[in-house]
């Protein structure tokens, strides 16, 4: 037997459920342990001076492409099982967009503000009822955003197709981009630390 465990049957829904719980409480809780359930760590990014957060998801992208793609090369996991979202670029442009000005407005993002709300903070409950109403705002105004929602199809691609690379080749220029990025965050908190230090 080898990946995606699920496709192959080695569990059903049930244990899917289970699990997905189980997942969601582990990485709720290294959240708040790591610091990012307090909005004041989270809007850093904005000023620039702890990118901290961009470093950590960075490297968990980073880490499960590299053993996503050691693990194929190995024979253990069939990626043309694995689910791969369909793009449609221009809704996903918008709630980006959206997704952003709620960052920096409210200091949370959806999985941070559930994180804080189980700690008990208010700031993050009045975020989670926004997310909560948005939710049904939008499943009521469905009808009349139909259009928009189904608009740029692009198919479920992934970036060495869409990119016309091999995946080896993409996951070296990706990880290369790390490198950078995490090189450039370190100099911009140098800089940006000096010009906020009441933040520090």
């Amino acid at each position: 037997m080898h990946a995606p465990f699920f496709k192959f049957g080695a569990f059903g829904d049930e244990v899917g459920l289970i699990w997905a719980f189980v997942l969601g409480i582990g990485f709720g809780f290294f959240l708040e342990r790591a610091g990012f359930g307090s909005a004041k760590k989270l809007v850093s990014q904005f000023y620039l001076d702890d990118l901290a957060v961009f470093k950590v998801m960075f490297t968990a992208i980073v880490t499960a492409m590299l053993g996503t793609f050691f693990l194929s090369r190995a024979g253990l996991l069939d990626l043309a099982l694995v689910y791969r979202t369909p793009t449609f670029w221009v809704p996903q442009v918008v709630g980006g967009l959206l997704l952003g000005i709620g960052f920096v407005v409210g200091g949370y993002c959806p999985g941070t503000s559930v994180a804080s709300l189980a700690t008990g903070r208010l700031d993050a409950a009045a975020y989670v009822s926004g997310i909560v109403l948005g939710t049904a705002g939008f499943a009521l105004a469905f009808p009349a955003l139909r259009g928009l929602f189904h608009a740029g199809s692009l198919g479920a691609r992934s970036l060495p197709e869409a990119l016309h690379l091999p995946v080896g080749v993409v996951v070296f220029l990706v990880v290369l981009m790390a490198v950078g990025g995490f090189v450039g965050a370190q100099a911009l908190e140098r800089r940006f630390a000096r010009i906020h230090p009441e933040r520090s």
